[in-house]
């Protein structure tokens, strides 16, 4: 492999330098012909590197098993894709085919990381946006306890305030009737003392009827007065007794 390739490869220059430097040039073209030598000096102008000058073996059926063992061996532990394994399979050369394997292989550990690192970073925020929203929940439910415990409360304030107005109108109406009831029981206190009054009054006026029905009544005078006259009008004087002649 190696003689047959240096000598494809000195044939090579060989016809450019024939071409480019050699006095025979002309012979060269009188038998090789004007279009083929045209080609040549086209082929001239080009690097060795440019004619791809290479001898590849073909692998025997033992390199082939070994080569197709180790495509199984990494599809199965799944470091590499089917894609790539039938890209592995159309190169004829082992060694190059066993290097196309490894970079599969790094390609696809790269890709498989990627991969990780993306199902990582959506996982992540995933979890982040279920962290807000579960926030946004948590914030929405204690700003609705919030709200009902303040309406609760303010329906507390009122019905305490209505209770209250109640409790002031049913005292108002309380002390209204209080007030009533000691006005007539004051009214009723005036009317009793003056009928006590009255009634020791006509007692009192009783007791003196009763003093004056039962004290004796005062002797009756016989003594006529000195007008009194008896009898044709003889007067008393003339039985008075006479003193001294």
């Amino acid at each position: 492999m190696y003689l047959t390739t240096e000598v494809a490869n000195a044939l090579s220059l060989r016809i450019s330098d024939i071409l480019e430097y050699s006095p025979t040039a002309e012979a060269f073209v009188q038998a090789l012909g004007a279009h083929n030598v045209a080609t040549l000096k086209e082929m001239s102008e080009l690097y060795l590197y440019d004619f791809g000058i290479f001898i590849e073996l073909e692998p025997d059926e033992e390199e082939k098993q070994m080569l197709e063992n180790n495509i199984q061996t990494a599809l199965a532990q799944q470091l590499i894709d089917l894609d790539d394994a039938i890209d592995i399979r159309t190169v004829r050369n082992v060694k190059l085919a066993n290097q196309l394997l490894k970079i599969k292989r790094k390609k696809k550990q790269e890709r498989d990381q990627q991969i990780r690192q993306q199902d990582m970073e959506a996982q992540a925020q995933a979890n982040s946006q279920a962290q807000q929203q579960a926030s946004q929940v948590e914030m929405q439910k204690n700003q609705a306890k919030s709200q009902a415990d303040m309406g609760l409360e303010q329906m507390k304030s009122e019905a305490k305030l209505v209770y209250l107005q109640k409790e002031v109108e049913l005292k108002k109406q309380l002390m209204a009737y209080e007030f009533e009831l000691n006005e007539r029981l004051r009214g009723q206190e005036r009317q009793d003392a003056k009928g006590m009054e009255q009634l020791k009054e006509d007692g009192k006026d009783r007791r003196e009827g009763m003093k004056q029905t039962n004290s004796p009544k005062p002797a009756k005078k016989f003594e006529s007065s000195g007008n009194d006259i008896l009898g044709g009008g003889i007067g008393l004087d003339d039985f008075t007794p006479q003193i001294g002649g």
